[in-house]
């Protein structure tokens, strides 16, 4: 296998090379790269000396891709069959097609079959062996990501870039430094993928077509008036042509802050205008596509992440994804040969099976159900206090999990030692517990969690010996807010205390954050609201000095928030929304989570079923800053 910078002639060029008839040529998809917009067909056309025949494969297509693979066969055309993973049926029939040795002896010298196919169990195995393949996948990097960009269409054509504003010196200038931003721009969203959850709750699928649309609308507005309609450009670009495809209301904040910060007036009026904080990327004061494909070449491989607006921190999360998604791929392995061994070891008369020992251990840990008649008699319902509501629906949750956790242990205990059949969920649950992982199984009927089985143990058992402390001594003056099932049901149980106290309409009621100087408990309950503890900030720290959120510190992810008070206010509705605080410093709305993902399952609000709520936090640098750091709050990590 060999890997080519990009250029589609010297690619097609080199396997065409290799295509001799009856050869076929399969090209694996990928999602992020355009098959069309880069000129294929146009170079196909000039290989082939007769003629190139197309179709798309699907329902009912089969016969009418047979006719043509064998009138091309006959008369020395290409046929170029789209998208095969979608023709289950009739791949049997292709298969019987390409190893039909009459075909071969007869097939015309100038005949090739091209195959396209995103990557499937179902294509034929003979095929695919007998095949040259080819796959174009989307470039890694800022610097590959850029270069292709500019040697794509429609940036490849001189009359489409480079001649286009050639005689209006204001125009070319806008144009120019215009299309150079928002390559940049293109670059920088596909790669922030990489960071994980730092750089997208969701890895969105941007294509070159986003960037296609982009540079037309540019192209248009500058013929009309010879300038960059920024208001309007920007909107038509990050709340459609890009953000049509985000779903997660915080991305689609991200991509507006990403692309303001690169794509502004000053783009096109700053010379040298900076791209990154550190100033090392600029926008060259005449980019036309020689121009900007040289300085394009001087960018580092692997460039620092402050390019993409992140701290250096985030090479560490990128790389432990990449090692985690290793591992987990080893483990599968692993588990399969445990599994065999086990199998073996049980022909053989040998009972020894560690997963018998866990559950053992598990189940010896775990505590009774709690009494909820008892709970009820001593927290009932009352209507100015909602947290003994809170408390008996979360105590509800929890005993449903336990009771849950318990009868799996025991039922997969049963099963290694014969007493039942293994069922399928049974096996799922010990093939986890075999790689010290949380079943599947477990986690659909539990709180979220990342946590391997170990630490979810222990943080689940916390959690319970929580809620004890709570039955037993009253309510906490701090509460343990990572401890809750259902976390918005807390935060409603405040609401509802404020406003039932108060008689103002809970919609009406927002919520407050002072961030105090006690770092895990205080001496007294809050007079107003509720001290929380148990928040976590990644992709910035609290800076205690200051009282306000600072840069993180070199390889330290994670820092701990301090006791949080919970302040039940009114909402103004009077003027705009104040985004700062009393002494003048910037407020950043940091997203709160449930777990490092971030991702969930979108509701009709927009918010993902991982959100928690917006949490209020003073800092120095723009809120902007913070956004396309990716910062936020946590409710639990995942160790």
């Amino acid at each position: 296998m060999s890997f080519v910078n990009y250029d589609t002639s010297i690619k097609l060029n080199k396997y065409y090379k290799c295509l001799q008839c009856p050869v076929s040529l399969l090209q694996s998809l990928d999602p992020a790269c355009e098959y069309y917009s880069n000129s294929y067909f146009f170079i196909i056309r000039k290989l082939s000396n007769n003629g190139t025949k197309t179709i798309s494969l699907g329902q009912g297509q089969g016969p009418r891709a047979e006719k043509m693979i064998l009138e091309a066969n006959r008369y020395g055309q290409w046929v170029v069959l789209q998208n095969c993973h979608v023709a289950v049926s009739w791949m049997g029939e292709l298969e019987r097609i390409c190893s039909d040795t009459s075909l071969a002896e007869t097939a015309h010298a100038d005949y090739r079959l091209w195959c396209t196919s995103y990557p499937s169990s179902v294509f034929p195995v003979s095929v695919l062996q007998n095949s040259v393949k080819m796959t174009n996948e989307s470039p890694k990097g800022l610097k590959a990501n850029m270069q292709r960009s500019f040697n794509s269409d429609p940036l490849v054509r001189d009359k489409f870039f480079t001649n286009a504003f050639i005689f209006m010196e204001s125009a070319n200038k806008c144009w120019l430094r215009g299309v150079f931003a928002l390559v940049f721009f293109h670059a920088v969203v596909q790669e922030r993928r990489e960071f994980g959850p730092l750089g997208w709750n969701i890895p969105y699928e941007f294509s070159e077509a986003d960037l296609k649309i982009s540079l037309l609308q540019l192209k248009m507005f500058i013929s009309q008036s010879h300038a960059i309609p920024f208001r309007g450009h920007v909107y038509l670009t990050g709340e459609c042509n890009y953000g049509g495809r985000v779903t997660d209301d915080k991305d689609r904040r991200l991509i507006l802050s990403l692309l303001n910060m690169l794509y502004n007036p000053n783009t096109i009026d700053v010379d040298n205008y900076a791209l990154s904080q550190s100033g090392e990327y600029t926008v060259p004061q005449n980019p036309t596509r020689p121009n900007a494909l040289e300085y394009i070449a001087e960018f580092p491989l692997s460039p620092h992440p402050e390019v993409y607006g992140l701290h250096e921190n985030a090479d560490i999360n990128r790389n432990n994804k990449e090692t985690n998604s290793l591992i987990q791929g080893v483990l599968k392995t692993q588990t399969e040969l445990m599994a065999s061994a086990k199998a073996s070891g049980a022909a053989e008369g040998v009972k020894v099976d560690p997963v018998f020992q866990i559950c053992k251990d598990i189940l010896a840990r775990m505590p009774e159900s709690f009494d909820l008649a008892e709970v009820s008699q001593k927290y009932p319902v009352i209507y100015t206090n909602s947290m003994n509501t809170v408390l008996r629906q979360e105590l509800i949750r929890f005993n449903r999990l336990l009771d849950y956790i318990r009868k799996s242990l025991v039922n997969v205990m049963k099963a290694i030692q014969g007493q039942i059949a293994m069922i399928p969920e049974l096996e799922r649950t010990h093939k986890s517990m075999v790689v010290g992982k949380l079943p599947a199984d477990w986690l659909k009927k539990s709180y979220p969690s990342l946590k391997p089985l170990g630490s979810y143990v222990n943080d689940f058992l916390a959690r319970l010996d929580f809620f004890q402390n709570w039955i037993n001594n009253g309510e906490p003056n701090v509460y343990w807010m990572s401890g809750f099932y259902f976390t918005q049901s807390f935060m409603t149980g405040v609401l509802q205390n404020y406003s039932r106290r108060n008689r103002f309409q809970i919609d009406m009621i927002k919520i407050d954050f002072e961030i105090t100087k006690w770092e895990v408990e205080t001496d007294h309950p809050a007079k107003l609201g509720a001290y929380v503890r148990g928040l976590f900030l990644e992709g910035c720290r609290w800076n205690r000095s200051v009282q306000c959120i600072d840069e993180s510190y070199q390889k330290i992810l994670f820092d701990t928030i301090p006791v949080t008070l919970l302040i039940p206010a009114l909402i103004t509705l009077d003027g705009p929304k104040v985004l700062t605080t009393k002494d003048g410093r910037n407020i950043y709305e940091c997203p709160v989570y449930k777990t490092s993902e971030r991702r969930g399952v979108l509701s009709t609000t927009g918010h993902s079923t991982n959100f928690v709520m917006y949490m209020g936090i003073p800092c120095t640098k723009t809120q902007m800053h913070w956004i396309n750091r990716g910062a936020a709050s946590l409710c639990q990590l995942d160790d």
